[in-house]
């Protein structure tokens, strides 16, 4: 009308801006809920067609397309005044100045290979968090070509919460969830340095939706507890909304290394694992009460786990080492070198399969030298016919006696244990069980350790209260086992 051009998108002050002037090749955005992601990245897109044309060629991912109609709605109200076309059918925008901008799915690492030898300089992982590893998202970095010095680049996209919630906060170093935008740096097999932008955006950084929704952040505390709040609102990587072990402390279960004493019966516990990390772990029985230098009391028949051994490549925490089981069995009895004897070894019982020749659990007490023998681990998970499962007995020692009386803790030095364990969640298919498709290797193993030393909660009921009348042949209070 007045002869101006309209400005059909512009990012806002902050993480958006940040995130158009960003030339890194692998960028964190968001964080928390309500940031602007969506729209940060569809708008950063149209800046990088519009200036390299048709050499562009963007693809967004998530774990169903159905999942992308939020961003190919908003995309239609972006690019198609800029004179892009969209293609229904093949979800794919062919943009004003020849650039492409798709939408498709990523589900597992073997789904990365359908676009590998294409020329794709920008992906996008929306939802990041919903991946139980980044196998699946790593594959890309093998589909990206820089063609006509189109700068490529990766963003991944996530909240607090969901699957993936432990490796993205290691990857990203999430925890504290960062007040502004940072380089972190990875280092690759090679030696090389790989630099990362973490550019962290909160609902307050989004003026716009604060403006057109002021009651979004109350609806928003209406959606969950105390911890799911302070995740989608703060950023708060820390966080853990419907985590499995809801009994799990760091202040109660994780305790400073201490000599553990010489009579204190011990013994080994391990799950499996070659492509996926294996996990080893030593522990202690108490034998009398015995207080540490936090004053948390460990009583007579916990468990301490004094030492572990997680075999993970570094970096990629939920890929394991591929080492053959005779490497595996010299490895622990190195470790264990200058220890007292083991009392005995519990072993996830896939070890002691025979196919053709001598099992993984044989092989390992080979590779010991004779050292360390194994039985198999009672494997049942959940709770059957009356008989107490190894998560119930897991999280019954988590419990303890008293809130300053766990029956079983860890040493800070376990830290592939402190890492798992808290971040796990619940199947959404079967409850009572725990999502296996996340990093539960440390999990398994300490369940095996449990289920090899059985611990029920001993309660006295109260005494009935007084009453204007007595009952005939009332009998004593007796102890009670709670689960």
């Amino acid at each position: 009308m007045n002869g101006k051009p309209s400005i059909l998108w512009a990012p806002q002050p902050g993480p958006q801006k940040a995130l158009v002037d960003c030339p890194l090749s692998e960028i964190f955005f968001g964080g928390a809920r309500g940031g602007g992601k969506t729209d940060g990245v569809l708008g950063k897109w149209a800046l990088k067609e519009r200036r390299y044309g048709k050499h562009f060629n963007a693809i967004m991912f998530r774990r169903t397309t159905v999942s992308s109609e939020d961003a190919i709605e908003r995309s239609k109200e972006i690019y198609g005044p800029l004179g892009g076309v969209y293609n229904e059918s093949k979800l794919i925008w062919r943009m004003p100045n020849g650039g492409r901008v798709s939408f498709r799915y990523l589900d597992k690492p073997k789904d990365a290979d359908e676009w590998q030898g294409r020329n794709v300089t920008d992906v996008w992982v929306e939802e990041a968090g919903q991946y139980p590893d980044s196998r699946a998202i790593d594959k890309l970095f093998g589909v990206l070509r820089s063609a006509h010095g189109v700068p490529v680049q990766m963003i991944l996209t996530a909240n607090p919460g969901g699957p993936g919630q432990a490796w993205l906060r290691e990857r990203y170093r999430l925890h504290p969830f960062p007040r502004g935008p940072q380089v972190v740096t990875r280092t690759l097999d090679d030696g090389t340095l790989h630099k990362m932008a973490v550019i962290p955006s909160r609902i307050t950084d989004n003026a716009i939706l604060m403006a057109n929704d002021p009651g979004y952040i109350s609806r928003l505390r209406m959606v969950g507890g105390a911890e799911l709040i302070r995740a989608w609102l703060e950023g708060d990587w820390s966080a853990i909304e419907g985590a499995f072990f809801a009994e799990w402390s760091e202040k109660r279960h994780v305790i400073r290394p201490f000599e553990v004493p010489g009579d204190w019966m011990r013994f080994l516990s391990g799950d499996w694992g070659s492509a996926k990390p294996f996990s080893f772990g030593w522990w202690a029985v108490v034998s009398d009460d015995y207080t540490t230098e936090s004053g948390i009391i460990l009583p007579r028949g916990c468990l301490v786990r004094y030492r572990e051994w997680y075999g993970a490549v570094a970096g990629k925490p939920n890929v394991g080492l591929k080492l053959h089981a005779e490497a595996v069995g010299e490895g622990l009895a190195s470790r264990a070198a200058s220890d007292p004897k083991l009392s005995y070894g519990v072993l996830d019982p896939a070890a002691f399969a025979e196919d053709g020749g001598p099992s993984i659990a044989e092989r390992i007490t080979k590779g010991s030298g004779g050292k360390l023998f194994f039985r198999g681990a009672d494997n049942k998970r959940v709770s059957q016919r009356g008989a107490m499962g190894g998560w119930d007995a897991m999280r019954s020692r988590l419990v303890g006696e008293a809130e300053d009386r766990p029956m079983i803790v860890c040493f800070s030095t376990c830290t592939d244990s402190i890492r798992t364990i808290p971040m796990l969640q619940h199947d959404q298919d079967r409850p009572e069980d725990l999502d296996t498709d996340m990093e539960d290797h440390a999990a398994d193993e300490w369940r095996y350790a449990c289920m090899s030393r059985p611990w029920v909660r001993q309660v006295t009921s109260r005494p009935q209260p007084q009453t204007g009348f007595s009952r005939i042949n009332r009998r004593p209070s007796t102890a009670a086992t709670v689960i």
